[in-house]
């Protein structure tokens, strides 16, 4: 059985989209699409801007969406997943591309989700930072130890997961995590502490967003960042989708249960090949692959 996978924020690059707009009239009509419903011209931003505009929430977050569904949408003739998932942002992504919600409403839906969580990044100073080389319960420990508020927010793969919260916090947490024998512990270049209670106040906006938007029926089931399980019934995936913004991302357990479920291989469709390395962590023998075109 083949699963396919979706990126989130922090796969972005400086150029990204513009070989699918050279090659695709799809694409073409698709970013131009983008363009009229975003406000502004995303697709120059894509594939003209910087790393630093490529940054902001409220690009990153439909650039990568518009990458990794219109690359689907060109490929979709040879791709036919059995199951989809995607790592926070890439939850949209694979929504889209199971059936369940169209391009137009997906892309209103990631844009509501990403201004909202940009706003929230606004109220408080706070980051991320990845820690390598620790159990799980240890980092969660040292978390809940220390003053002010972060929390583990993606658990990655086995030994990687990444903290969230205020940036005094987080900043602490990674000393004592250093102390307790991480490999690593790595500020993060983010906008804010995704994936924490810091993002509650874009919870109402993405809810009301979500609760507006039509999802039907999916071709394939979706694994969820919140329960990390085959998901079809269509509230359980609208509640999942609201619980994500401030809820860790359980990518480890959700390899798992794709494994578990009966993935035999997982294509990783969109920009970078991140997700692909966590499988291999998880089990080196996997067989994984990247989702292309060729002119």
């Amino acid at each position: 059985m083949k699963a396919f996978v979706f990126p989130g924020q922090g796969a972005q690059f400086p150029g990204m989209g513009k070989d699918l707009y050279d090659f695709s009239t799809l694409a073409k009509e698709r970013f131009a699409q983008a363009d009229e419903i975003l406000g502004f011209s995303i697709s120059d931003t894509m594939f003209n801007g910087s790393i630093e505009d490529l940054k902001q929430t409220k690009v990153t977050q439909p650039a990568v969406f518009l990458h990794s569904v219109i690359l689907a949408e060109i490929l979709k003739d040879s791709l036919s997943p059995d199951m989809v998932s995607g790592h926070s942002l890439g939850e949209f992504s694979a929504l889209v591309v199971a059936g369940g919600v169209t391009f137009e409403d997906g892309l209103k839906l990631v844009s509501a989700r990403a201004n909202a969580m940009q706003a929230a990044c606004e109220l408080t100073p706070s980051t991320m930072a990845a820690i390598l080389g620790l159990e799980n319960n240890i980092v969660e420990d040292i978390c809940k130890n220390t003053d002010g508020n972060v929390v583990a927010a993606n658990y990655n793969c086995p030994g990687q997961i990444v903290i969230s919260g205020e940036v005094k916090a987080v900043e602490s947490a990674c000393q004592a995590l250093k102390e307790a024998g991480a490999r690593r512990a790595l500020l993060l270049p983010v906008g804010g502490a995704f994936h924490s209670t810091l993002m509650e106040p874009a919870r109402e906006t993405l809810a009301e967003a979500i609760e507006e938007t039509t999802i039907t029926k999916l071709r394939c089931p979706i694994f969820q960042n919140v329960s990390a399980s085959a998901e079809t019934d269509i509230s359980m995936i609208r509640k999942n989708l609201v619980a994500q913004l401030t809820a860790p991302v359980k990518w480890t357990q959700s390899m798992e249960a794709m494994l578990a479920y009966g993935a035999s291989s997982v294509t990783e469709v969109g920009p970078g090949n991140v997700l692909q390395g966590l499988f291999k962590k998880l089990d080196r023998s996997f067989p994984t692959s990247s989702a292309g075109i060729t002119s």
